[in-house]
């Protein structure tokens, strides 16, 4: 699955950039969902990882097909998250990215595994930086 993501990254960074680029380029807004639009991502993930899970575990020799599968998916809503600028794709990065720190150390890939560690840092930076943005009322020239 993770193959596929790649590609799937190709076309949403195209996507993403059309996105940031039709908003006022003047100010980087940053956005928020509400409870119930985190619900349905988070369901979504969950159904589609289940889906999936099964799927290889039925059809391939993946070791771990559920937490593969949720990473995979999660990949997918949090990547369409930053692409609108919704502030809480650091905290589904955050997670995602815990998740595969564990199964690259799994499957012994240990420098993969340090530099999703790396990620982690950046989530909390970015985080931080985003949520000043959405405190300050939007209000960063962006540069």
């Amino acid at each position: 699955m993770e193959a596929y993501l790649q590609i799937f990254y190709v076309f949403m960074g195209f996507y993403g950039w059309s996105q940031w680029n039709k908003v006022n380029n003047k100010f980087f807004i940053v956005n928020t969902w509400s409870r119930l639009k985190h619900f349905y991502a988070i369901s979504l993930v969950l159904i589609l990882s289940i889906s999936s899970g099964l799927f290889m575990h039925s059809y391939t020799d993946a070791a771990l097909p559920f937490f593969d599968a949720f990473v995979t998916w999660g990949a997918v809503i949090a990547t369409y998250m930053v692409a609108k600028k919704l502030i809480e794709n650091w905290i589904y990065w955050f997670v995602i990215d815990t998740i595969s720190i564990l199964l690259f150390i799994s499957r012994g890939l240990l420098p993969t595994a340090f530099l999703f560690g790396l990620y982690l840092v950046i989530i909390f930076f970015g985080y931080k930086s985003w949520k000043k943005i959405l405190d300050t009322g939007n209000e960063i020239t962006a540069k």
